[in-house]
């Protein structure tokens, strides 16, 4: 039996995207627990670890840049000032159809994005 990755956070507002994405990976059946949120702002709410309740911790982070209420660059500020044991080892992923060479350079400014 092959390892599964325990948790996986998907951080998009596109629906559609997010049935894709949580489609494909439960068809390839490596991941344990997928948890869907629509903006940045949620994303760090849900890595606060809260009383009485435990954390499932994702082991990788899948973020996408336009989103309402936080998007991906504002969340990436935020999450950088975290406190370590609440960023762990986690494994960030930036997902973005922009084709402006902008965006590139601005994510490689983050230690945070892989």
């Amino acid at each position: 039996m092959a390892l599964k990755i325990n948790s996986i956070l998907l951080v998009d507002d596109d629906k559609a995207t997010n049935f894709v994405h949580k489609y494909a990976i439960k068809k390839a059946n490596c991941i344990e627990n997928v948890v869907v949120v629509e903006n940045g702002l949620e994303a760090l709410e849900y890595l606060q670890p809260k009383e009485n309740e435990p954390l499932i911790k994702p082991n990788i982070i899948f973020l996408d840049i336009n989103m309402p209420i936080m998007n991906g660059w504002q969340f990436l500020e935020e999450y950088e000032k975290l406190n370590q044991n609440n960023r762990g080892d986690i494994v960030l992923i930036m997902l973005t159809t922009s084709l402006n060479p902008d965006d590139l350079n601005k994510a490689k400014s983050f230690s945070t994005i892989s």
